[in-house]
């Protein structure tokens, strides 16, 4: 992050501006509405800038600048539109501790402008950090489209309410929930459809139901899948229900750019599985589940892909209904698709496989239990194994004295659908082989039939990892 965002009050502050153009109009127009004093020092001088200093908004003096000109002020901008000019102006404001603005250059400022949608009180801040204004101010665009018009009006019914609800709500996380639900119902609703007294009433009711049945709400769980890694394949639902959560407790195949879609002020419990280590066994994980709920927090179990395939989320689930903790399950999307799909490999094709199995691949004891390597060798489908990186060579091994072919294509990938993707290709014979000197990673996920040798012609998605490898072969 180059830039902290922050949001200034400069009403009644002294500010300076260097420069009389349309661009110095422009910046006099955003500290004018933000309450400022404001100064204006340049030679010559828009109409827009001489009409509001003759309607007294604003103090004009038609001057070259001096260094002694940033004396007094609490913010300097500098819109002169010349280089030098500028570098003086952003030395003497610096000299004086004064944070500076000079006009598209970046490397002059120490604070810049972002792009703003305005729906006071809300006030929403766009910005690239100076890379590039024009994108900041297409997404401000697609921002100003999404957000209503009326949403000034629900904050201020929301700010008129706020001690009203805190004396009859007295604690923080019945409260918090008090206001995301009704943030989200029919008294935003009315508001933003410009029928605030109608909202008011309403909120008004919400209120004193809230404080009737304040210590009576009990938490609850939802087990949702965070899919393969991309936070881009969160489900809608998904996202909210993370941001809304007092608890997550997560494991360590949910990628870190998904944990940081958490709000800031939720608790974190890492309660991942490492082959030979788990954080907390499984019955902990349960009873920890049903523990949070009962003391009324929303909990999301955040597991990587499908918290129903080789998830456990049964498991969790059962805990839960015998302590009659109310729960829902939000499917993510599991590995086996996303790590298939951005690979360039279809799990299934019509003209070489008409089925595809999941197994998990631990080992036990040195050797994978409870497989039916004959079913697994069979031709005409898609095998893929979770959990196989260790196990990858007795894999491959039993299913060729099972009866598959030493040829049958198999792929393993690392860290699919993120940026440190690898794809390894090869056969059930020479695959073990590939991974000497590889460095592969977990998590993995193996592919294992006919279908792999699409990818070469299918593959289309290209990580960081894979072009870095492919740099460093030229």
């Amino acid at each position: 992050m180059d830039y902290l965002p922050i949001f200034l009050n400069i009403r009644g502050t002294p500010c300076l501006i260097v420069g009389g153009g349309e661009v110095a109009a422009r910046k006099l127009g955003l500290l004018l509405a933000a309450g400022a004093q404001v100064t204006v020092v340049a030679p010559e001088a828009a109409a827009a800038i001489v009409g509001q200093a003759e309607a007294g908004r604003l103090r004009l003096q038609q001057k070259t600048f001096e260094e002694e000109d940033t004396e007094g002020f609490r913010l300097v901008v500098a819109a002169t539109g010349i280089r030098k000019l500028n570098e003086r102006i952003a030395a003497a404001a610096r000299r004086r501790a004064i944070p500076v603005n000079v006009v598209d250059c970046p490397e002059l400022c120490s604070f810049i402008f972002p792009s703003v949608v305005d729906r006071s009180p809300v006030v929403i801040a766009v910005s690239t950090g100076g890379a590039s204004p024009v994108l900041a101010r297409l997404l401000r665009t697609r921002i100003e489209g999404w957000i209503p018009a009326g949403l000034g009006t629900l904050a201020r019914l929301a700010a008129r309410m706020r001690a009203q609800a805190k004396q009859a709500i007295p604690e923080p996380r019945a409260r918090r929930h008090f206001w995301e639900r009704t943030l989200e119902g029919p008294v935003s609703d009315l508001a933003l459809n410009g029928r605030a007294e109608e909202a008011e009433s309403l909120l008004q009711s919400e209120i004193e139901a809230a404080a009737r049945e304040a210590g009576q709400r009990r938490g609850s769980v939802s087990l949702v899948g965070a899919g393969p890694g991309d936070p881009d394949l969160l489900t809608l639902r998904a996202l909210r229900l993370i941001q809304e959560a007092d608890v997550v407790v997560y494991d360590r195949l949910v990628s870190p750019e998904i944990l940081g879609l958490i709000r800031r002020d939720a608790r974190r419990i890492y309660a991942g599985k490492e082959r030979s280590h788990h954080a907390i066994p499984q019955p902990g994980i349960n009873a920890l589940l049903a523990q949070l709920a009962s003391e009324g927090d929303r909990v999301v179990r955040l597991k990587g892909g499908d918290p129903f395939i080789f998830g456990r989320g049964g498991e969790e689930i059962e805990t839960l209904m015998a302590h009659a903790i109310p729960f829902q399950v939000v499917p993510g999307i599991t590995a086996a698709s996303g790590c298939a799909a951005y690979s360039g490999i279809p799990l299934t094709h019509r003209d070489y496989a008409h089925a595809c199995l999941f197994v998990a691949g631990h080992l036990q004891d040195g050797s994978l239990k409870d497989l039916d390597w004959d079913q697994l060798a069979r031709p005409n489908q898609t095998v893929v194994v979770y959990m196989g990186l260790q196990g990858l060579p007795h894999i491959c091994a039993e299913l060729i004295r099972h009866g598959a072919p030493p040829s049958r294509p198999a792929a393993l990938i690392q860290q699919g659908t993120t940026p440190e993707q690898r794809v390894l290709s090869a056969t059930l014979e020479t695959l073990p082989g590939r991974l000497e000197g590889a460095r592969i990673k977990a998590p993995t996920l193996i592919i294992i039939g006919e279908v792999v040798k699409l990818r070469e012609q299918l593959s289309w998605y290209r990580s960081r990892a894979e072009r870095d490898e492919a740099s460093e072969s030229c």
